[in-house]
């Protein structure tokens, strides 16, 4: 740009030198014409004719030389703007698109390659143009996914659109995404088949500005299994719920997080596309909850390849209750304690051959009013455990030792019990106690293609259930054990495109009344954006 503008000045100038010899020419012609007027003037009249129309020409040619000088100024002022909005975007990007990477080497987890100085100016410039290249191609793929928000802030939409084909026999307590397996109605058959999208999820999330040091983000995601509609066919146009909205605050080894979120002291998951709505094997072990929470988390550095994270919170104190209404809202017998639910967490992690080993311990305490003076300390014990096995295998688990946790996923949901009619002020409330967990294991045939198995079981005591003569339970019978196996395959093709067919076995044995079964085979089909 710079050669193209010293040119086009160059041309100028001599446009313009030429231009005062034609003056000059003129002035001289114009003397030595009234010198010898009487002899000459025809002669000298022809002459200025074409000197004059020379002239018109050249200043025709000079303007549009100065147009073409002006058009190239602008331009390059515009490159100078679009370079510098190129570079401010490319700052923003590195600082937001990749929030982890700061922070991986502020921890020492995260190495150059080649941490030798460049040996000269040259093989500088060469990284840096590389660099730049690279660069580039990010801001453009970035610019085609751009959400525009009211604030100068990048913001970022993604979900699924995920459709659920499953033939069942037996009988659950909701098709779409079971938990339990319940005896079969009268005129019901023995199976059925049915297809759904309500799992599909959408999200979006934001990133702030840098506030005392930390980066901001938000983020929010949404589903369509928040119910029906009283409506024809109304099983088919699911209501949209709230599953997660929470806020960040990230410092290179701190973190500040509040709004509704899972459940901290319980991370892991089974991989299954099947159930979306609510965590795979949940109710069989695997504790969850989206709660209102407030959590910091600190990450210590012990190692060039461990490292430890210790969280705690305060959490809205839920105890399972249905609400009231559709409309209001009454305390729920954890909230009328008068007191949060408390949450802690240490998780140590190591790397091994390029993934991490995590072992982590959790605890949780819930103190509950059941009214007419009635207390209960719900509490629970938790462990989770991921482990690489080599490069194509891991193995995930999780489990727990809890009383009076219904609110958050144990015992089948069931908190307490009581002995007698419950508004009688001499009627016990007893916390239930319960133990469970799940493992899977994963099998990572290529890029592409895993393969999972995961098992899963949560134990209520029957002792407790006996004791107290079946009242108080939410489900209307008490429930003394829930089995879940899943086995599935998930094919990626494509990073917007997931295929899988899982086949899962559920088993509910109810106190003293049986054992009801389930089996369920299911394709899912999901494009993510």
């Amino acid at each position: 740009m710079r050669s193209t503008f010293q040119a086009t000045r160059n041309l100028g100038l001599s446009a313009l030198l030429v231009l005062s010899l034609f003056h000059a020419q003129v002035a001289l012609t114009q003397q030595v014409g009234r010198n010898v007027l009487k002899v000459t003037r025809p002669a000298a009249n022809a002459d200025v004719a074409a000197i004059g129309t020379l002239l018109q020409a050249l200043q025709t040619e000079v303007q549009g030389l100065k147009e073409e000088v002006r058009d190239l100024k602008r331009q390059q002022q515009a490159a100078q703007v679009e370079t510098a909005e190129l570079r401010r975007e490319l700052d923003l990007a590195k600082t937001q698109s990749y929030p982890g990477k700061s922070e991986a080497v502020a921890t020492g987890q995260v190495r150059e390659a080649n941490p030798a100085a460049p040996a000269s100016i040259d093989e500088r410039i060469a990284r840096l143009e590389e660099s730049q290249q690279l660069a580039n191609a990010e801001i453009a793929e970035q610019s085609q996914t751009k959400v525009e928000s009211q604030s100068k802030y990048r913001v970022r939409l993604s979900g699924i659109v995920l459709l659920n084909m499953f033939g069942e026999r037996g009988h659950t307590d909701t098709i779409d995404f079971p938990q339990l397996a319940i005896a079969p109605d009268p005129l019901a058959s023995g199976g059925s088949f049915a297809g759904s999208i309500r799992q599909s999820q959408i999200g979006l999330q934001a990133f702030g500005p840098t506030i005392a040091g930390a980066r901001t983000s938000a983020e929010i995601q949404f589903d369509l299994a928040g119910g029906f509609p009283g409506a024809s066919n109304g099983v088919s146009f699911g209501i949209l719920r709230l599953r997660t909205g929470t806020f960040r605050f990230d410092w290179a080894n701190t973190s500040l997080v509040g709004g509704q979120d899972a459940l901290f002291i319980a991370p892991l998951n089974p991989t299954s596309l099947a159930t979306l709505a609510t965590p795979a094997l949940a109710y069989s072990g695997n504790l969850w909850n989206w709660a209102p929470q407030v959590r910091l988390e600190h990450r210590f550095g012990l190692s060039e390849t461990s490292s430890l994270l210790v969280q705690g919170g305060i959490l809205d104190n839920l105890t399972g209750d249905v609400p009231d209404g559709t409309y209001t809202r009454s305390p729920s017998w954890g909230e009328q304690s008068g007191q949060p639910a408390y949450a802690a967490r240490v998780a140590w992690t190591k790397k091994m051959a390029g993934e991490d080993l995590t072992v982590g311990a959790g605890g949780y305490y819930s103190r509950q009013n059941w009214g007419l003076g009635r207390k209960v300390d719900g509490w629970a014990g938790t462990a989770d455990l991921k482990v690489p096995l080599g490069r194509l295998f891991e193995f995930t688990g999780q489990f727990y030792r809890g009383r009076a946790v219904g609110g958050i996923g144990g015992a089948l949901g069931q908190t307490a019990l009581w002995n007698a009619p419950f508004t009688d002020p001499a009627t016990e409330i007893y916390g239930l106690d319960s133990t469970g967990g799940w493992a899977q294991m994963k099998y990572r045939a290529t890029p592409k293609l895993q393969f999972n198995a995961a098992l899963g079981q949560d134990n209520p005591f029957a002792s407790d259930l006996r004791n107290f003569g079946g009242n108080g339970a939410y489900t209307g019978q008490l429930l003394s054990k829930n089995q879940s196996g899943l086995v599935n395959f998930i094919f990626q093709p494509r990073s917007d495109f997931e295929l899988s067919v899982e086949y899962r076995k559920l088993k509910t044995f109810i106190l003293n009344n049986g054992t009801n079964a389930a089996n369920r085979v299911n394709l899912s089909i999901g494009y993510i954006f």
